[in-house]
């Protein structure tokens, strides 16, 4: 993702997240630490054939624990395997950031997404009471441990026609 990205994404943003969408700057914020030899982020866009922006997400790096930040599939896209495609990635850039371990919060009602997750490995190992604002909406923590001995491989089939970029 690059800064031109921000406005097509928090386009996406809105429409999928309406209650809780995050804000131009948390971008920004994020973006600003996704880029030199101490960058900590990744941040993914996924764009159509017609370079829409139909995807994106978002990791951060601190010390051996990786979190993924954000995912999203525009509607006309999902069911498609662009988010475990997106995923996929996310666990790439967490190991080409020394994590083996990876951590992330789903809405408790998002079930779509927690199915998403089980299937890469991640396991609930807890809740965030209230975590989504304002709707009060409690959020499952997942985590996954990844490396050679885990038994975790993060793959799968490319989306036709759709092509990720950082």
């Amino acid at each position: 993702m690059r800064w031109w990205d921000i406005d097509p994404v928090l386009e996406l943003e809105r429409d999928l997240f309406p209650e809780d969408a995050w804000s131009r700057g948390m971008f920004w914020s994020e973006l600003a630490h996704a880029r030199g030899p101490e960058s900590t982020r990744c941040y993914l866009v996924a764009e159509s054939a017609d370079g829409r922006i139909v995807g994106y997400g978002g990791l951060a790096a601190a010390g051996d624990v990786a979190d993924v930040q954000t995912i999203a599939v525009a509607r006309d896209h999902q069911g498609t395997g662009l988010g475990a495609r997106l995923l996929a990635e996310l666990l790439r850039a967490a190991t080409a950031f020394e994590c083996p371990d990876v951590m992330l919060e789903c809405r408790v009602d998002n079930v779509r997404a927690q199915k998403l997750y089980e299937r890469f490995g991640f396991v609930p190992v807890g809740f965030r009471r209230g975590y989504y604002q304002p709707g009060n909406v409690d959020a499952l923590v997942m985590r996954l441990t990844t490396g050679p001995d885990s038994g975790t491989a993060a793959g799968s089939d490319p989306v036709q026609g759709t092509e990720i970029n950082d």
